[in-house]
This record gives structure tokens, sequence and C-alpha cells, in this order.
């Protein structure tokens, strides 16, 4: 079973192979998405790392307020992403007044 891996306050210069190369040292990494912004597409400073359980449990302990560049880094299993609802982004005409 595999257990996903939050990864926060990463360096904005961090690269998918840094991080690759930090946590392939407690075992394989079964997935690794690097979070960007969606208008910008620049790295956001965190990342999601998917492992095996006891390969992440590994990483989270030696790796949770490790220094990289700098920035001690906030490694904590992932929690599941809160259903935020409708935020809307739907269709409005803004040639009315009616907003």
């Amino acid at each position: 079973m595999t257990k996903r891996i939050y990864v926060g306050n990463l360096p904005y210069s961090a690269t998918e192979e840094e991080v690759r190369d930090l946590f392939s040292q407690h075992g394989e990494i079964v997935s690794l998405a690097m979070i960007t912004d969606r208008e910008t597409g620049r790295f956001r400073g965190f990342c999601f790392v998917e492992m095996e359980d006891a390969e992440a449990k590994a990483a989270i302990e030696t790796l949770n307020g490790r220094d990289m560049d700098g920035r001690p880094l906030k490694v904590n299993e992932a929690r599941p992403r809160e259903d935020r609802g409708r935020q809307g982004g739907g269709y409005r005409d803004r040639g009315s007044n009616r907003w």
C-alpha cells in the first residue's frame, strides 16, 4: 500500500530531479507531483511524493525539518483534499448591469 507525502517549504529553485534524489534515498518513488501556479506556471514551493508505506514513514521521519538551501522542509503525510464546493468560475455577462 502506498502513502502520499506532502513536502512543503521547498526552495522555489528546487527541481524535480533534486526532490527525486532526496526521497529515493529512502525507497522507490511511485509518483511525484511538483505543484505549479495555474496562471504563471511557476513552482509554488511544495510537492507531493507517493511511496510505499514503510518507506514513506522513514522518509517523513528523516526529512522533516531537514535543511534544503537554507529552508527547513516540512514533510508529513498528505491529508485528503477538502471539498471546497463550487468556487464560481462560471459565465457572467459582463455587458449587463445585473451584477
